[in-house]
């Protein structure tokens, strides 16, 4: 009997899809909407329903779908703002499972011998030509009806992922689709071959399975041909895309040579180099109209590129192009270095300034999830970066001796934070009761691994908002500075500071202190009055 035949068939009251409703009239993605955001105003629609960052679920679901594909990796918020209109939808559409998979299913269910002896396995599918792609569209085996045969590299694959199943905590449904992918990828491989990565993955990608999984057994069996392009090269290879043939050569060696090192060059972080090709690449595009290669490149035409350039852009851009001009004298690509006479310099030290009162009320406005909460708690109350957040261990937290320990160092456990670790921890038992992974901080997706939380899990639900993260943890370093006076040990000691970024909190600390609030101006009554054309200019900025 279909349980779904005693419920109504209605309309959602939360995305006003049309279909069979479930607990008071929702669809289920309302429902699981509901027990996690708080009801309110949407500002788009101005509906009263559950809202994450002040808009409703349907709302969030119109801008996704009107978002242009050529922004899909963009922040998602300023598209909700410009919904006008909302397209409506059956409930439950989305959860139906393929017809295609279905018909696979059943027929598997036909292949079972009537008599009931198992099939019997195909034969190893051989390649003749290297260059050739092997097809996994047939030749599986039923591993609830039939035996793993006399395949070694497929009983180890098994094996591995019951060994990776019980460590991790994996249940039964992700065992069952990884055990399913080791038998359509290995059942028909042969003696000495190995598996290559561009094979399978669009088969696995089509049929909504564990990919990276299912890689890493095929990895631990040493049979996985990884035949990837890294993301980061492939990064570059846009970057450069519209530049001269022979800077680009140059530009993406020295790129790429920058991530490995070599003996006179340290590796240096993606994000680092990333943020070199960012600034360097204007410049790099107006040479590239009249130059062909670096070696034509003069100590003028340095100067016209960066004329235009202040502060911290010109002294960026000059520390990327320094930098790919010595790696090219050094590698014997130009002849002399025209970067190597020209003067960095210094930028001039900006002044920090305290949040509002409205920026910080959005944030906690915002952080409706018990993860959210943490975050939020542990930057403001102990100026403790996202990066020190993910990486926090359960053995971190003592809540028996009320000590925490964020980044090696060790702080008391306030009442507040307490509460909101309490509730995080009790919601982490009851979702993910069997993981093994030791962080804090878990998901979804690293319930079933070992791995800490990713960087835009961190700030979903902060993005776009005045008061990210790390101002919050900004302001609480000012904080501590205006109320117990601007000593750079006293910050250097709570917070394990350098030397040089407490100071620089000191140091405006001192400056605000000395000058009266303003009273009129909008914010906290920290908020310095307007500055005269002799005084610095102050404005946020890290340290």
């Amino acid at each position: 009997m279909d349980r779904r035949a005693d419920r109504p068939v209605r309309s959602c009251p939360d995305c006003l899809a049309w279909g069979v409703t479930g607990y008071r009239g929702r669809c289920i993605p309302c429902l699981r909407y509901t027990r996690t955001y708080p009801v309110g105003t949407c500002e788009t629609c101005a509906r009263v329903v559950p809202l994450r960052v002040g808009h409703c679920r349907l709302c969030w679901d119109q801008a996704r779908l009107d978002r242009p594909y050529v922004e899909r990796h963009t922040v998602l918020l300023p598209h909700v703002r410009e919904v006008r209109a909302h397209q409506l939808s059956f409930a439950g559409m989305s959860f139906k499972p393929r017809g295609d998979l279905i018909a696979q299913r059943r027929a598997q269910r036909q292949l079972t011998d009537p008599a009931g002896h198992p099939p019997r396995q195909p034969d190893g599918q051989m390649l003749l030509f290297d260059g050739l792609a092997r097809s996994y569209r047939y030749g599986r085996i039923d591993l609830r009806r039939e035996p793993l045969g006399d395949n070694p590299v497929l009983r180890a694959a098994v094996a591995l992922a019951a060994s990776q199943a019980q460590l991790h905590g994996w249940s039964d449904t992700v065992v069952s689709t990884l055990n399913r992918n080791l038998v359509m990828v290995l059942s028909q491989l042969g003696a000495g071959e190995q598996v290559r990565y561009s094979d399978y993955v669009d088969v696995l990608r089509t049929r909504s399975a564990c990919l990276r999984r299912t890689t890493d057994i095929l990895a631990g069996v040493g049979v996985l041909l990884d035949d990837r392009v890294p993301a980061f090269d492939a990064w570059v290879d846009r970057q450069i895309a519209d530049l001269a043939p022979g800077i680009a050569a140059d530009v993406r060696e020295w790129a790429l040579t920058l991530t490995t090192g070599d003996v006179r060059t340290r590796p240096r972080d993606e994000r680092s180099i990333r943020g070199y090709l960012a600034v360097a690449r204007p410049a790099l595009l107006a040479w590239s109209e009249e130059h062909a290669h670096l070696r034509e490149i003069t100590h003028d035409d340095l100067l016209t590129a960066v004329a235009d350039l202040h502060g911290h852009q010109r002294i960026t851009t000059l520390v990327a192009l320094r930098c790919l001009f010595g790696w090219a004298k050094r590698t014997g690509r130009i002849f002399t270095d025209p970067a190597a006479r020209l003067r960095v310099g210094t930028a001039s030290i900006r002044l920090l300034q305290p949040l509002a009162a409205g920026q910080i009320g959005l944030s906690l406005a915002a952080g409706a999830t018990p993860q959210a909460r943490v975050f939020l708690v542990l930057a403001a109350v102990h100026a403790a970066r996202p990066s020190d957040v993910r990486a926090m261990q359960l053995d971190d937290v003592d809540l028996g001796n009320l000590r925490l320990t964020v980044n090696g160092h060790e702080r008391r456990l306030d009442d507040l934070t307490r509460t909101v670790l309490i509730a995080w921890l009790d919601h982490r038992r009851r979702r993910w009761p069997v993981t093994a992974n030791p962080h804090l901080l878990i998901s979804r997706t690293t319930a079933l691994a070992v791995g800490p939380v990713s960087h835009p899990w961190v700030d979903r639900e902060l993005r776009g908002l005045p008061a990210t993260l790390d101002r919050i943890r900004r302001d609480r370093h000012l904080e501590e500075a205006l109320a117990r006076g601007p000593d750079p040990l006293h910050l250097a000691e709570v917070f394990g500071l350098s030397s040089k970024t407490a100071i620089h909190y000191a140091r405006s600390a001192r400056e605000l202190l000395a000058e009266p609030p303003n009273p009129a101006a909008p914010g906290s009554p920290g908020t310095p009055a307007p500055t005269t054309p002799g005084t610095p200019t102050r404005s946020s900025g890290s340290p």
